[in-house]
């Protein structure tokens, strides 16, 4: 993917899942890389496998933040232009998910918590970018989900705050037309990760384990690998898996199976 080589990227959510897969394939196609997460330790081993796997080439700033502090974002974009001089593409990748029915939640902050990471953090963090990426002519990527295209049981807080986000980075493409900056929206479906085992329950407290069948779904490093090219050729939306692009033609003519089909993806963990 040429169009990558020696772009400055930003990437959130570095540490783990399909943001540590993605550092590794831009890191193999020679970009400037960026990595945060909110673990010091995780993103050290990720240099550190970086290093290891791509020699003198990789060229690699780790920076630990939590996105949900307004200063934290500035000095994550602080840290980008003071080591590379320029920032080329903003990857929010960072997420956090819930697992329970909305009337067995026993705490309505976790909706907030779950907003202020997945759709306030991002949009936060694109603002505070915007002008560096005007300048390069640059490039904004959103990782979002098949939840953001149809509502989820169990996942109401996370689909809320995907849909947010989608309807978010659509209008901001809009806006940036002019300016020549892209916007790109992923949809993942299901993918093996973190995520799920931290997935908050009813009362805010991590699953500890994953309820998903782990051999049945995509795994990070199959995603981050298609995640590429759609990235590399600025595409405006890449939607990862057969039921998700049907979903979006499906709901608009029979609603009521979507309803099944989402019921019956969460009963069966896949």
């Amino acid at each position: 993917m040429d169009g990558l080589m020696d772009k400055v990227v930003i990437l959130t959510g570095a540490s783990e899942g399909i943001g540590r897969a993605l550092a590794r394939e831009l890191a193999r196609l020679g970009c400037h890389l960026v990595l945060t997460a909110r673990s010091e330790t995780r993103l050290q081993s990720l240099a550190l496998e970086l290093a290891q796997e791509q020699g003198a080439q990789a060229d690699v700033l780790v920076h630990s933040a939590d996105l949900t502090h307004p200063h934290e974002c500035r000095e994550l974009i602080d840290a980008c232009i003071a080591r590379f001089g320029r920032l080329d593409i903003l990857i929010n990748n960072a997420g956090m998910t819930m697992w329970s029915r909305f009337d067995e939640l026993e705490d309505l902050a976790i909706l907030e918590q779950i907003m202020a990471v997945n759709y306030l953090a991002p949009a936060r963090l694109t603002h505070m970018a915007l002008p560096h990426l005007k300048h390069s002519q640059g490039q904004v990527v959103a990782i979002a989900s098949v939840a953001g295209l149809t509502g989820v049981p169990t996942r109401s807080g996370y689909a809320a705050s995907k849909h947010a986000m989608m309807g978010f980075f659509d209008s901001l493409r809009i806006e940036l037309a002019d300016d020549k900056v892209a916007v790109t929206v992923i949809c993942p479906d299901f993918v093996v990760s973190q995520i799920h085992k931290r997935a908050l329950d009813g009362k805010g407290n991590p699953l500890g384990t994953t309820p998903m069948k782990e051999d049945k779904i995509m795994s990070a490093e199959a995603c981050a690998v298609a995640m590429v090219p759609a990235i590399a050729c600025r595409e405006r939306l890449l939607i990862m898996s057969r039921r998700g692009r049907l979903g979006r033609w499906v709901r608009l003519l029979w609603p009521s199976l979507i309803d099944k089909l989402a019921k019956k993806a969460i009963a069966g963990g896949h």
